[in-house]
C-alpha cells in the first residue's frame, strides 16, 4: 500500500471517530500515536492479549493487535456484556418501556414471586439487579454451572433463597442482569437483541452479532454478547459523551451519571465499588468506571483524561491466564492512565 493510501486511511479513520462514528470495520489498522510505544512494548509480551485501542475526545489514537488477531475479529465481551444490558434498561426508561429503576421486579414474575409465598423477594427491585444487591444467592461461580444446565434460567434465578435484605449487600450474579434480560422483553414486548440492534446498536454505526439465549429464548443477560473491539470503543465513547454520539442522545444523561456513581461497595477488594453493571475501580488516582469481562475484556471511560481504554484477551483456560488481567489493569494504569493524569511523575 503506498503513502497515498496510507495517508487516505489515517484520514479516515480520524474523520469517522471525531464525528463519532463507528469505524468500519473493514479501514485498515493505524496505529496513530507514538505517545504509547510504551503500553506497545509491554502488550508484546502478553500472549493472551488480543487488542488495545484507546480514543480522546472520541478520536481514535492507538490502535494494536496482537497475536494474530485482527479489527474484525468480534470479542466474546462476557461480563462486559452486564454494563451493555444496563444502557439496554436505562434506554427502556428513557422510552417509557419501564417506569422507574425503582420498580419491583415482582410485578415482571407474578407467577414466581408471590405475596404469599415469596413476600421477602416482594421488595426486590431493578435497581438492586443492576447493582448486584438483589440479596439472593449468586448464580455465578460455584452454582454457574448448576444455573447453566438448569431447564429454566429465570426460575432458577429467582428461585435461589435470599442470604441478605435487598439493597445490602453486593453478591455478584449473571442471574441479576439475565433476569434484567427478561425483563426488557417483557416490557418492551420484543427480544431483548432486536431491542438492542434497534436501540442501540443501529445508532451506534453497528450491527449486533451472535449472542446466545437461554432455553426459554431469551438473550443472555450479562454474558457471550460479541463485539469488535471498534464497537466495544464506540460503546464506552456514548458514555465518556453522556449518552450522546453523533449530537443525538441515544442515552439519558442521568442514566450515564447514576450508572458511574458507586453504589455498591464490592467484597473484591479494597477501592472497587460497582455502579449499574459497571465497575469502578480505584486507579492512577482517579475512580474510573470499567466494564469487566472474565479473561481481559475491558472498556475504560475515563472522563478526567477526555479517554477511553479498550482491551481483549483470549479467556480459554490455560497455563498463561494466570495473572494476565492484573498485568492488563498495570499496563492500563502505568503505562496509560498515570503518565497522562500524572506527567510529572512520568517525566522523573
Amino acid at each position: 500500500m503506498n503513502a497515498i493510501c496510507i495517508n487516505f486511511f489515517s484520514l479516515l479513520l480520524v474523520a469517522n471517530s471525531a464525528s463519532g462514528a463507528a469505524i468500519p470495520a473493514d479501514v485498515p489498522k493505524q496505529s496513530l500515536s507514538k505517545e504509547f510505544d510504551s503500553a506497545h512494548e509491554v502488550a508484546l509480551d502478553m500472549p493472551r492479549l488480543h487488542s488495545l485501542l484507546i480514543s480522546r475526545g472520541s478520536d481514535l489514537i492507538f490502535e494494536e493487535y496482537y497475536n494474530g488477531t485482527d479489527p474484525t475479529r468480534p470479542a466474546n465481551m462476557k461480563s462486559a456484556s452486564k454494563s451493555v444490558i444496563s444502557a439496554l434498561v436505562g434506554i427502556a426508561i428513557d422510552n417509557g418501556h419501564i417506569e422507574s429503576e425503582n420498580e419491583k421486579i415482582a410485578d415482571y414474575f407474578p407467577e414466581l414471586i408471590s405475596a404469599r409465598s415469596n413476600s421477602d423477594k416482594q421488595s426486590i427491585s431493578i435497581k438492586n439487579l443492576l447493582t448486584m444487591q438483589s440479596g439472593l444467592e449468586t448464580t455465578s461461580n460455584r452454582n454457574y454451572g448448576k444455573w447453566v444446565l438448569s431447564d429454566n434460567w429465570v426460575e432458577f434465578a429467582v428461585n435461589q433463597p435470599l442470604v441478605a435484605a435487598p439493597g445490602t449487600r453486593m453478591l455478584y450474579s449473571t442471574g441479576s442482569t439475565h433476569l434484567l434480560s427478561a425483563i426488557l422483553a417483557k416490557a418492551t414486548g420484543m427480544n431483548t437483541k432486536k431491542f438492542a440492534q434497534e436501540m442501540l446498536t443501529s445508532k451506534l454505526g453497528y450491527s449486533m452479532s451472535y449472542w446466545s439465549q437461554d432455553p426459554q429464548g431469551i438473550y443472555f443477560g450479562g454474558n457471550d454478547m460479541e463485539m469488535t473491539p471498534r464497537q466495544m470503543l464506540t460503546f464506552g465513547n456514548l458514555y465518556l459523551n453522556d449518552g450522546r454520539h453523533q449530537g443525538k442522545q441515544v442515552l439519558s444523561e442521568r442514566w450515564v451519571e447514576v450508572s458511574h456513581q458507586a453504589h455498591a461497595r464490592s467484597p473484591r477488594g479494597q477501592g472497587r465499588f460497582y455502579g449499574y453493571g459497571w465497575w469502578l475501580r480505584d486507579l492512577a488516582g482517579m475512580q474510573v468506571p470499567v466494564a469487566w469481562g472474565y479473561g481481559g475484556q475491558l472498556i475504560f471511560v475515563v472522563k478526567e483524561l477526555d479517554l477511553v481504554v479498550v482491551a481483549t484477551s483470549d479467556s480459554k483456560p490455560g497455563p498463561s491466564r494466570r495473572g494476565h488481567l492484573g498485568r492488563l489493569y498495570d499496563l492500563v494504569e502505568t503505562e496509560i492512565l498515570t503518565p497522562l493524569h500524572t506527567p510529572e511523575l512520568s517525566a522523573r
